[in-house]
């Protein structure tokens, strides 16, 4: 069994989701938002870096997986999604994990077929994967949107490495 964190960075909001899976089946493990609020942006990187290395700590996962920062109209919006995503990459980094990093088309592809899902359609899937109840937040949905594509396209790369051999 593989254990991977997935990230979907935010200055205002990061959700954090961990899943397990042998290659065939993925199970939830955890998931988490963290509200960081209106606190300066300084200090709001430093909460996203210590609060994913205390879920890397606790839940141990193998290799952790990040959405990559979409272009935005706002350059200043950008700069602080690029910010946190760094914070988060360092997290993983510093824990000595492999971190791999997903568009959200590869994401939302891995995991409702459609590179240009909409954010409930998200959602849905990843609860029918995960066979989770209830409401679910978008950036929890979304980080394990990213654990799961990664699950699925490392799985995939090892596959057609061994078959090349």
């Amino acid at each position: 069994m593989r254990r991977i964190i997935g990230i979907d960075p935010g200055s205002r909001i990061t959700g954090i989701g961990v899943i397990e899976t042998d290659g065939q089946r993925m199970q939830h493990v955890f998931s988490t938002c963290l509200r960081l609020g209106d606190r300066p942006l300084p200090e709001r990187l430093g909460l996203i870096y210590t609060g994913i290395a205390e879920v890397i700590r606790t839940y141990a996962p193998d290799e952790m997986s990040v959405e990559n920062v979409f272009l935005s109209n706002n350059a200043a919006s950008a700069l602080k999604l690029g910010q946190a995503r760094g914070a988060a990459i360092c997290a993983g980094v510093t824990h000595f994990l492999a971190v791999h990093e997903y568009t959200a088309k590869q994401v939302k592809q891995a995991t409702v077929g459609k590179g240009a899902a909409e954010k409930a359609q998200v959602q849905h899937m990843i609860k029918v994967l995960l066979n989770l109840q209830g409401k679910m937040q978008a950036d929890t949905a979304d980080a394990l949107a990213v654990a799961i594509c990664h699950a699925n396209f490392s799985h995939l790369t090892s596959r057609i490495a061994g078959a090349q051999r």
